[in-house]
This record gives structure tokens, sequence and C-alpha cells, in this order.
């Protein structure tokens, strides 16, 4: 017997289940009367939103909400889903967030599939919930989000209750509901698929607390931090931050729409210092017009995932006063696992070299155990070669614990001990990671692999390119051939011809795209581009005779 184990058990006095709960709870301790949500004219404290969050989660219970059940959220970045993601669990629950971009199909499909048995909606959102709640199997109780910053003409009442009424019905002296296990659920995500129904993604207690601790590690965020809200918390829950920051005593701004300009206000008047978002908000910050863009008087963090980004994008955001980190992750992985941390060495490299390093998506977070890259056949890593490709595997506590109801798609997301990303990749020889590309996404020309993000990178470098977008398009030669989709920057013009010629300067013939077209790209509500659909265009495009 270990004698490290003799009468040494597990007590209430020396474990208790880990929840990022408590970080709300410890802030309301310590900093009650500091500023800790702001939205438009609200303002509330930490003791004033724990409060909220204490009699929300009462009044839930007092209409049966307890253990084990699914609360749905469909709202804008505002207060009523900062702090649902505190009452919601409290109740022993879990906390559904759902995409505002969906249609109604796929918002009924979700609500069935997570057995909702609460909806809250902002009211602005009532064309795509009516037209769900005709199809769902059992209509949930409908609780209403009257925001005096919507598009009041768009607003609709939908449910029976109003959120703030609705709060006043809780106990302020409410005790929450410690989770029993870690291990036990606290968040419910649905995958944006391309095709078929989407995934539910189930994180627990523990890989949640864990998120929002190394978080703050890899960032090296400080106490008092002010973060502004541009990444979506329908999304991964926020990248998890509606629970770091009041760890750390921060104060959330919350911004219910993109708006460059608002952006810019923001920052200077609350003094913004961190905010994370996808490549196209980095790109709208950038090619915003003079009038949009404001001159910042300090230093703005920012935190960058979802499409690699072109290393051209780190040299715009640097020129404007924002420092950017690029990290990576998956809705599986509760969000980034990976990040470019920073050596000082590369300090003396030129310019183009320590942008090119930093649009690699890095080594792995503090709170993930295992990143490597293998061959998904043989289950062995490859050479760092910075060449070979492979694909993206995790193991860590940050990992989901499964698809919900779906065992078959987490026996295969989990096969030989990793989860899969379906991401390929290659390692550098000093260990940092850059994706190549989806495995979907891989262009095979000729039998050749072309990486899309590689011609991404080179077309995007053009300065009358916004956002680059590349596509196998269908070739009775080849097999495949490279599309390329492109948004100009505003007021400046180039020609298909224009952009062929600019990538034969840095990229072999056999991955020069062989048809350019110039469009609006589609994007999901995080900023990714929807390949599926430009692969769909690419299918029509005829090649002139």
């Amino acid at each position: 017997m270990n004698k490290y184990n003799q009468y040494l058990d597990k007590n209430n006095a020396n474990f208790v289940p880990l929840t990022p709960l408590s970080f709300l709870e410890r802030a309301k301790d310590i900093y009650p009367n500091y500023e800790a949500l702001v939205y438009e004219n609200r303002n509330y404290t930490w003791s004033q939103v724990y409060e909220r969050c204490i009699r929300f989660a009462s009044a839930l219970e007092k209409i049966g909400i307890g253990e084990g059940d699914t609360v749905s959220v469909m709202a804008f970045n505002t207060p009523e889903i900062f702090e649902a993601h505190y009452s919601v669990p409290m109740t022993g629950a879990i906390l559904n967030t759902i995409n505002i971009r969906l249609d109604a199909k796929t918002v009924s499909y979700i609500l069935d599939h997570s057995e909702a048995k609460v909806l809250i909606v902002d009211r602005q959102l009532h064309p795509v919930i009516e037209k769900a709640l005709t199809t769902v199997q059992k209509k949930p109780i409908i609780i209403d989000i009257q925001d005096d910053f919507a598009d009041q003409s768009l607003l609709k009442k939908i449910g029976d209750k109003e959120y703030e009424e609705f709060l006043n019905t809780g106990d302020k002296n409410y005790i929450w509901k410690r989770p029993k296990d870690e291990w036990q659920a606290i968040s419910l995500s649905y995958t944006s698929g391309t095709t078929g129904n989407p995934k539910g993604v189930v994180y627990h207690h523990r890989g949640s607390y864990l998120m929002s601790t190394g978080s703050a590690v890899a960032w090296n965020m400080p106490n008092r931090l002010i973060f502004l809200t541009i990444v979506p918390m329908f999304h991964c829950n926020g990248w998890g931050y509606p629970w770091t920051i009041p760890m750390l005593n921060g104060k959330t701004v919350c911004l219910r729409d993109i708006n460059i300009k608002k952006i810019f206000e923001l920052i200077n008047t609350h003094k913004i210092t961190h905010f994370g978002g996808a490549p196209i908000v980095l790109n709208m910050i950038t090619g915003a017009s003079a009038s949009e863009q404001k001159k910042l008087n300090h230093k703005v963090y920012v935190l960058t995932a979802g499409a690699p980004p072109p290393s051209i994008i780190f040299k715009k955001m640097e020129a404007l006063g924002f420092e950017v980190m690029h990290v990576y992750g998956l809705t599986e992985t509760y969000g980034h696992i990976l990040q470019c941390a920073w050596n000082v060495e590369w300090n003396s490299h030129n310019e183009d070299k320590k942008n090119e390093i930093k649009a690699r998506q890095g080594v792995r977070y503090p709170n993930t155990e295992d990143v490597i890259v293998m061959n998904p056949e043989t289950m062995n890593a490859v050479p760092k070669d910075g060449k070979t490709m492979g694909e993206i595997m995790i193991k860590g506590n940050v990992v989901m614990k499964g698809y919900f109801r779906d065992k078959e798609a987490t026996e295969k997301a989990m096969s030989n001990g990793w989860f899969h990303s379906g991401d390929l990749a290659v390692v550098y020889p000093d260990g940092y990671i850059k994706i190549q590309d989806r495995s979907k996404d891989i262009i095979i020309s000729g039998g050749e692999n072309i990486s899309s993000i590689e011609i991404e990178n080179a077309l995007s470098k053009h300065p009358s390119v916004s956002i680059a977008a590349v596509v196998a398009k269908p070739d009775e030669k080849w097999g495949e051939v490279p599309c390329a989709f492109i948004e100009k920057v505003k007021d400046k013009d180039v020609s298909e011809k224009d952009l062929i010629d600019f990538c034969r300067e840095s990229l072999a013939g056999f991955k020069i795209p062989k048809k350019i077209e110039f469009c609006e790209l589609p994007k999901t509500s995080t900023g990714k581009i929807q390949k599926f659909e430009l692969r769909k265009k690419a299918r029509e495009i005829t090649f002139p005779k």
C-alpha cells in the first residue's frame, strides 16, 4: 500500500469540486462596490451582479428548473447572457447558448435535441424564434429580453415572462448549488456544422474552471483589466471570459453589435485593455475609414482565433496600436488550447519574419496537457520539419465530455485516446505548430497537396485585398485546382490578372489560383468564412474558352 495514501483520503476539508461559479462569489465578497458590468446606460457592481444572478437562479428553481435540466439562451452580448453563465448553473442546470444567426429549422432542432425547458431570448430575434416554435416537439417556457438599445422597430413580444420581472420573483438569499462533482455538466454548445445537424458539445465545471485560469496566465491578464465583449458569448461561452474576468476583478463592457466606430469609441471612453476577435473583426478594424478610426491613447491587447489570419494583419494592427496574440482552439476544447507564445530572441528578426511567426498557432496553453501533430493512420508524431503534415490531436482536461446524445460521434472523435481535431498542420523545429488546412479543405491537384491557407496568405499581402478565401474547384485534367474568392479593400481596385501575376512572385505554379472571383464572402456569426458555400460557387464557375 502506498504510504502517502494511508489515512489521507479526500474529505470536505481538503477537496471541493472546481467550478468557475466561485469566481463571482469571491468578487462579490472582496470587491463588492467595484464596477463589474457595463452596457450603455446600465452599470452594475459585483454585489449587484451577484444578487441579480442569485435571484434569477432562485426564480428558475421556483418554476421547476434543477440539476440536469437545460436552459437555452439566444441573445446578443448584453448583461443577460453574461448573468446566465452564473444563474443557470447555480441551479445545477446546464446553460445552452444558441447562435443568434441560425435559421429557424436549426434552432428548433437544438431546442428539441437539448430538451430545453426554458428559452431566454432577445425580442429582436422573434422572426426566427416564432418560426422555430411551430415545429418544436415541446415548447419551452419563454423569457423575453427587452433591450432599450435594440432596434425598436424589430421588437416583438415572444413569451409570457419578461427578464427583469422574472428576476424580481427570485429570492436574494437563495443558496446556489455547488456541483457535487466537478465532472458535472455546466454548459452545452452546438457546433456550426456545415452538413447535417449540429453536434452538442458538453462542458464540465472542471474544464471551465481550468480554461478560465489558464487564459489569464497565457495572455498575461492583470487584475483590474477592462474587457470588451466582441466575441459572442454564445460562442464557446465567449471563450470562457465571462468566468475569467470576475476572477481578476476586471470590468466587462458589453457590445451588442459589431460596429467598428463604436469599438474605437468604447476603447477610449472606458480605457479598454483587452478584447478577443476573429480575424474578420481585425480586418474590419484595419480596413475602417478614417472617420471610423480613432487614435488610441493606450495599448490594447487583442486575442485572435478562428480562421488562420494572414501574417499581414499583425503588421496592420500593430500600426494602429494593438498588440495581437494568435491562438487556436475548437468548440470541443472550450476555446483556445494553443497560443503563439513569444520568445524574446525573435525580437531581432525583421518585421516580415516576426509576422510570419505570429501567424503560427503555436504551443499548448498552460491548461492543456498535450497537443501533438500526428499521422492519423499510424498515430505517429510527424517530424518537426515545418513541412510534413499531420492532424492536430489533443489530450487534457479542457477536452469536452463528449457530444450530447451521440455516442458514435463521441467515440470517433476520441479514438486512440486523443481528440481528433480535423485540422492539418506542420510542426517547426522549435515545436511551434502551424495549421495548413482543415482536412476537408486541402486541395489535391495532380497528386500534389496544396494548402489553401498558404495561397490565402499570399493573396492577402496585396494592398487591394481585404479578405481572401481559397477552395478546391473540380477540374477534368488535374482533379482539383485552387479557386480564390476576394473581398477588396474599400476604394482600391484590382483585377484577376493583377492578383494572378502577384501570386507568381511567391507561389509555385501549381499553387496559383486558376480562377479569382470578387464578392462579399459568406461568414458565420463568429467571422469564419463559410467555405462550403464557396465550394458550391466554385463548382458553378466555368473557365473562359
